[in-house]
């Protein structure tokens, strides 16, 4: 996709499963746009993490400019909004993990921190792209922390994807539109 001058400012969520090419597909969008900021939420925690993460540091164009929030999310997307065409949050599957690991959490904090994501989201000068994992397919957790994981995430999704343009479920590599913005 070409840079297009003057385009419309728009979000959208991609969303797929672990290894769907979720990430590939979002930075494709991204690509579009001259200005961009890589806003990674993952953190190294372990050796397996660390190459990922590198990987997909190899795997970014040299010349986006890449921020890391684990935490304050809505603070990054709002000073970040200001210099760039398009944020590229990748992702919210790991931001969901950094808030449940937060000392402050419980369904009442995370509701408020939902609000307030989908604020800065909505709020943001620039376009966004938000990347995250559906996880309503899947198996119920055995564990209550895997329970209480899957519901926020799947509040999150809910949530970015009512204020979103678009929304793009990918499958297999395959992008399904779910929704799509109105021209």
């Amino acid at each position: 996709m070409p840079f297009v001058k003057n385009r419309k400012k728009s979000i959208t969520l991609v969303l797929g499963g672990a290894r769907s090419g979720k990430s590939r597909y979002a930075q494709e969008l991204a690509s579009g746009f001259e200005r961009v900021t890589f806003i990674a939420t993952a953190r190294a925690g372990d050796t397996e993490m660390r190459k990922k993460i590198d990987q997909h540091r190899r795997d970014r164009p040299g010349n986006w400019k890449t921020v890391e929030a684990q935490r304050n999310l809505g603070r990054v997307i709002d000073s970040e909004s200001r210099f760039a065409d398009v944020l590229l949050l990748d992702c919210l599957t790991f931001h969901a993990f950094n808030l449940m690991t937060a000392a402050k959490h419980g369904a009442r904090a995370h509701k408020k921190h939902i609000q307030e994501l989908g604020h800065a989201i909505q709020a943001a000068r620039s376009s966004v792209i938000a990347v995250s994992n559906e996880v309503g397919s899947g198996i119920v957790p055995e564990y209550r922390s895997g329970r209480v994981y899957r519901e926020l995430l799947g509040q999150m999704n809910q949530a970015i994807a009512q204020i979103a343009d678009n929304v793009v479920l990918i499958v297999a590599g395959i992008p399904v539109a779910i929704k799509k913005a109105q021209a």
